[in-house]
């Protein structure tokens, strides 16, 4: 794995949803590095603390929920090293019993399927089926990591663009939270 800016040269053997990516970030004029990792998908935060070391940049914990009726989506952005407690989430959130979605719902809003989990992919959630929640933590780092929709590649940009840029240009506003992983 190498440190490599912007998009990749050669988008031979790249899904569409990847180069899709790489074209949103690039018609926002946002600057970008990138590390690809085909041969060991970062599909877990153990995996990613070796992109981490490459983007010097933490790559987030991004979680798919759900309300218990499978109405409300969210999308959970938070640092990787925390722990989850849904009922910490939820009240913060004010919505009672959030679990894991089903995987149909994240390709069928996000276009994106488990392990690549990405806040990107809400450039794919036209109808807005999907609300962000991010930890405030992950608003005091300088560049944000995650995946480019795809798990075989991890980029950064600053977290400035995605605040400023990237989701005013989807149309999204976050909820920001205050996760410490306790109930």
């Amino acid at each position: 794995m190498i440190l490599q800016h912007g998009s990749p040269s050669d988008l031979s053997g790249r899904s569409e949803r990847e180069i899709r990516t790489y074209e949103f970030l690039d018609s926002l004029g946002i600057q970008f590095d990138r590390t690809d990792h085909p041969n060991q998908p970062a599909t877990s935060m153990e995996v990613c603390a070796d992109v981490d070391a490459i983007l010097n940049v933490h790559i987030c914990k991004n979680l798919f929920l759900c309300n218990r009726q499978k109405t409300n989506f969210y999308l959970l952005v938070m640092p990787g090293e925390k722990p989850f407690k849904t009922k910490e989430l939820s009240k913060q959130m004010g919505i009672s019993r959030l679990s894991f979605a089903d995987e149909e719902y994240m390709e069928q809003f996000l276009d994106i399927h488990p392990g690549s989990v990405s806040i990107l992919g809400l450039m794919n959630d036209k109808e807005h089926r999907v609300n962000l929640a991010i930890d405030e933590d992950v608003l005091k780092e300088e560049m944000f990591g995650c995946h480019p929709c795809e798990n075989t590649s991890s980029i950064r940009f600053k977290t400035k663009d995605l605040m400023e840029k990237i989701l005013p240009e989807i149309g999204v506003t976050p909820t920001i939270v205050n996760l410490v992983g306790t109930d």
